[in-house]
């Protein structure tokens, strides 16, 4: 095996390791404020730039999220419309009008 695909594999090993960890700590916290697994997946890699600094049940990691909502990811903002997390017309109006209708 050539270093490029050990490299690639240990990172897909990574990733999948913190998505299951931060699925896993969401649903073990079991409140109110759990996201849907779909969103957990598309804004992994925007929780851990951001906001790894919060437990990722808690309500600061939404401010979080919230406060660099313009560096969030197409596919995280794309998935946070779909749950019913934000607004398209909010996503629109923070980016200054750009964003049409995701549905």
């Amino acid at each position: 095996m050539t270093d490029f695909v050990a490299i690639h594999r240990n990172a897909a090993r990574a990733v999948y390791a913190s998505i299951v960890a931060l699925t896993g700590a969401t649903l073990m916290a079991g409140n109110a404020h759990a996201v849907s697994l779909r969103v957990q997946i598309a804004c992994a890699s925007d929780y851990y730039a951001h906001c790894s600094a919060y437990s990722p049940s808690s309500p600061q990691v939404r401010s979080c999220m919230r406060a660099v909502g313009l560096s969030l990811s197409k596919g995280c903002v794309d998935a946070l419309i779909a749950a019913g997390e934000v607004s398209v017309a909010e996503v629109s109006r923070r980016r200054g009008g750009s964003m049409t209708a995701a549905k």
